[in-house]
C-alpha cells in the first residue's frame, strides 16, 4: 500500500457531535463519551504522490476486463476530457487505496434534491420482486418515514424481503413501535451500535456511527448519497436564494442512482455491514444477480469504516486533490478540515488550481459552522475561492477534479466522517457525468455569496469569539 501513517498527539479535548440533525437529547448522549471514549488518535494518511506505473484493470459484467480493454476505455475518457492527467496520475493509486476496481458498464443518474430522490426510491421500492436492503442514518417518523415504512411493509406483505439498518444514535428519536410494526411485517430490522450497552452485539461502541445511505432493489438497482428519510428533505431548495422567513429552510442535498455491475459492490459493503453487526443470517434470496451493462458510466465504490486503519474515501480524495491540474470543486455541508486536508487545497491553489469551495450559509449546528470557519483566512490568502449557499441548509457532499472525477456520497470534510463513521462514496469518471456535476454546482455557485478576504478581516468581535470556541471541539464535531 503506498502512502504512511502518522498519529498526531493525543486529544483529550470534549465532545459536542454535530453530524446531521441530532436533537438535545443525542447531544447529551454524546457527551457521555468524553467521559468514556479516553484518548483518541487520528489515523493520518499521507498519499505516495509518486507516479505509478501499475496497470489499471476495470471490471464488468463479467468480471475484469483485459489490460487492452482497461486501457482503451480510460484512453477514451481522457481523450473525451479536458487536458488533464488525473486518469492517468490518480487512478491506480485509488484502485490501492479503496481495494477495488472500477466498474464499467453502469447508469447512473444524478438526483438533486428530497422529493425527486425519494419518488426514485419509492419507484424502486413498488416495483421490486425479489429482495430490499435498506441502510440510513437517520429514519424518522414522520410523514416522508412513514411513507417508507407502508412501502416497505407492503414490499413484505408480496413476498419481496426487506432487510434495515438503521444507526442506533440517528434514530434516537424515532419510537421503538415504528421499527416493531415493521418486525411484525416480517421485515428484519438491525439498529447498528445500540445506545443501550445491553443490546449490543458486539463491544460496545457508541462513537461509531453507520453514516452511510444507502437503498438496493433486487440487487439491480441502487441509491447512495446524503439524503436521510426524514421530512426536512420534503420541500426542494432549486432555485432558491433568499428564505421566506415564515417557512423552514429547504434542505439541499445530493443524491446517485446507479444500475449495473458496481451495484454488486454496493450489495457487498450492506452485507459486510449486516455480518459485522452479528445480524444473523439473512432470508435466502437473490443478493447477487447475474448483472447486464446498463449504460457506459465508470464507477468505483469506497466504503469506509472505523474499524479499518484509515478512512479510503478520505485517502483516495486528499490524492485526487493532490493530482488535480485545473479545478478543484467542492460542495460540503460540515467542513472542519485537518492540516492534511488544508495542505492539499492550499497546495492546489498556489500551483494554478482553481480551488473553489461552496460552503454553508446557515446550518443546523452553529459548532461545526464556526469551527469550520476558523479556516477560511488561511484558504483565502492561498487563492481558495470560498462561496457560501444562501437559501437552503446545505447538506450535500460533492467534489469534481478536473471535470473528469467526480464524487458524491455521505462523506463530510470533518474528522468525525474521517474518524468514526462508516460511509459511502461513488466516483463516477468521464467528462459527460462531469458536466453535470458542473452545472448543478454552477447552480449553487448562482445562489450563493463569495467571501472575500478583506470582508472576512472585518468580521465582528463576537464572530471571531464564536470561531475560537468551537475550534476548542474540533476533533470531537
Amino acid at each position: 500500500m503506498p502512502g504512511q501513517f502518522q498519529s498526531p498527539v493525543c486529544n483529550t479535548r470534549g465532545y459536542a457531535p454535530a453530524v446531521g440533525r441530532l436533537r438535545r437529547q443525542r447531544l447529551w448522549l454524546m457527551l457521555v463519551v468524553a467521559l468514556t471514549a479516553g484518548c483518541n488518535n487520528l489515523p493520518r494518511y499521507v498519499p505516495d504522490l509518486v507516479r505509478t506505473d501499475a496497470p489499471i484493470q476495470l471490471a464488468g459484467s463479467r468480471g475484469l476486463l483485459s489490460e487492452e480493454r482497461s486501457r482503451a476505455i480510460l484512453a477514451g475518457l481522457d481523450r473525451a476530457g479536458v487536458a488533464t492527467d488525473i486518469l492517468q496520475r490518480h487512478l491506480a493509486l485509488e484502485e490501492a487505496i479503496a481495494g477495488n476496481p472500477l466498474t464499467t458498464g453502469n447508469k447512473v443518474s444524478l438526483l438533486q434534491d428530497g422529493p425527486a430522490t425519494y419518488e426514485a426510491m419509492l419507484a424502486a421500492i413498488v416495483a421490486a420482486r425479489d429482495h430490499i436492503n435498506m441502510e440510513t442514518y437517520i429514519l424518522d417518523d414522520d410523514e416522508v418515514g412513514k411513507r417508507f415504512s407502508r412501502a416497505l411493509i407492503d414490499a413484505q406483505s408480496r413476498g419481496v424481503q426487506v432487510n434495515l439498518i438503521h444507526d442506533g444514535v440517528g434514530t434516537l428519536d424515532t419510537p421503538k413501535a415504528y421499527f416493531d410494526q415493521l418486525r411484525a411485517a416480517g421485515v428484519r430490522v438491525l439498529e447498528f451500535n445500540p445506545v443501550n450497552p445491553l443490546e449490543a452485539r458486539k463491544e460496545w461502541e457508541l462513537n461509531e456511527r453507520d453514516h452511510r445511505k444507502l437503498l438496493i432493489v433486487d440487487g439491480a438497482v441502487a441509491f447512495l448519497g446524503g439524503i436521510n428519510i426524514s421530512g426536512v428533505y420534503s420541500s426542494s431548495p432549486l432555485g432558491h436564494h433568499k428564505a421566506i422567513r415564515s417557512e423552514p429552510l429547504p434542505w439541499r442535498d445530493t443524491d446517485l442512482q446507479i444500475e449495473g455491475p458496481v451495484v454488486a459492490d454496493l450489495q457487498k459493503l450492506f452485507m459486510g455491514t449486516w455480518q459485522s453487526q452479528h445480524g444473523g443470517p439473512l432470508e435466502a434470496r437473490n443478493y447477487y444477480p447475474s448483472l447486464k451493462a446498463q449504460g457506459e458510466q465508470v464507477v468505483r465504490v469506497i466504503g469506509s469504516s472505523p474499524d479499518e486503519s484509515y478512512s479510503r474515501i478520505y485517502g483516495t480524495l486528499i490524492s485526487a486533490i493532490h493530482h488535480a491540474q485545473s479545478s478543484v470543486r467542492i460542495t460540503n455541508a460540515y467542513f472542519v478540515p485537518d492540516v492534511q486536508l488544508l495542505d492539499a487545497l492550499e497546495s492546489a491553489a498556489s500551483r494554478g488550481v482553481d480551488v473553489t469551495l461552496i460552503l454553508p450559509s446557515q446550518t443546523d449546528s452553529w459548532l461545526v459552522f464556526n469551527a469550520g470557519r476558523v479556516h477560511y483566512a488561511r484558504l483565502l490568502r492561498a487563492g481558495v475561492r470560498i462561496y457560501e449557499r444562501q437559501g437552503a441548509i446545505l447538506h450535500s457532499k460533492t467534489a469534481l477534479i478536473d471535470g473528469v472525477w467526480a464524487t458524491v456520497g455521505s462523506t463530510n470534510m470533518d474528522w468525525r466522517s474521517f474518524l468514526h463513521n462508516q460511509e459511502l462514496n461513488a466516483v463516477v469518471l468521464g467528462p459527460r457525468f462531469g458536466a453535470q456535476v458542473q452545472h448543478m454546482f454552477d447552480r449553487d455557485l448562482q445562489n450563493s455569496e463569495k467571501v472575500t478576504l478583506e470582508k472576512w478581516e472585518r468580521r465582528p468581535l463576537a464572530t471571531r469569539v464564536k470561531e475560537m470556541f468551537a475550534r476548542l471541539w474540533e476533533y470531537w464535531l
